[in-house]
């Protein structure tokens, strides 16, 4: 078995221990986030039948994987990073996913490419939680506002909150926040939980982890 597939095997042994200890509902999307990493890394994880993978930029994405796309229709393809709004129209070609949602101009350009392609793309509203501004996000307190323009103004399927919480903050109680926010607006989904917290993500609830180091080790950037 190769490395990256026992990486992948441990990480889902990991997450159903949490799940059965704490008597758990909620089992959890893993998406290996394979950005900076050549195909050959990913192949085997491919090969072995894992269907969700995910990317921070369209370029990149777009090299990777338009033809293993093309091949394989069962593979779902997240958009994790910042997505900027001139690059919407290859982002919503491309994806199946997009967690990344933090402005207007960008849901009225996902709408309108949406239309285009004939494509229910889903979607999550990055929320900034810690209020940093160095970060992307929809503040929480304009959550509702914002999910409610998004929904009834644009048709857009948004289908749950992600977030980044603070670095060297303990991400419990914002997990707890997001999800709290997930359910006041009958969200099911929530895109939370990174190598370093995903465990804790877990408990709170998150139906995708985004896992990027715990499976493919260090990036070399």
């Amino acid at each position: 078995m190769h490395t990256i597939v026992k990486k992948l095997n441990l990480v889902t042994n990991r997450v159903n221990e949490v799940i059965q200890t704490k008597q758990l509902k909620t089992v959890p999307k893993i998406i290996a986030v394979s950005k900076t990493f050549h195909i050959d890394k990913i192949t085997p994880l491919i090969e072995f039948g894992h269907l969700h993978f995910g990317e921070n930029k369209i370029q990149e994405a777009e090299d990777k994987w338009t033809d293993i796309k093309n091949n394989n229709k069962a593979l779902q393809l997240h958009m994790v990073g910042n997505l900027q709004s001139n690059k919407a129209k290859r982002a919503v070609k491309l994806f199946d996913y997009i967690h990344s949602l933090d402005t207007v101009s960008l849901a009225k350009k996902i709408s309108f490419f949406s239309k285009e392609f004939k494509k229910n793309i889903k979607i999550f509203i990055q929320v900034n939680l810690g209020e940093e501004i160095q970060k992307s996000g929809i503040p929480i307190n304009e959550i509702d506002k914002f999910y409610n323009f998004c929904t009834n103004e644009l048709s857009l399927n948004i289908i749950g909150l992600m977030c980044l919480p603070p670095i060297n903050s303990n991400p419990d109680s914002y997990f707890k926040i997001l999800k709290d926010k997930s359910n006041s607006l009958n969200l099911n989904e929530l895109s939370m939980g990174m190598s370093g917290d995903y465990e804790k993500a877990v408990l709170n609830g998150s139906t995708y982890l985004r896992l990027g180091t715990e499976i493919f080790g260090k990036r070399n950037i």
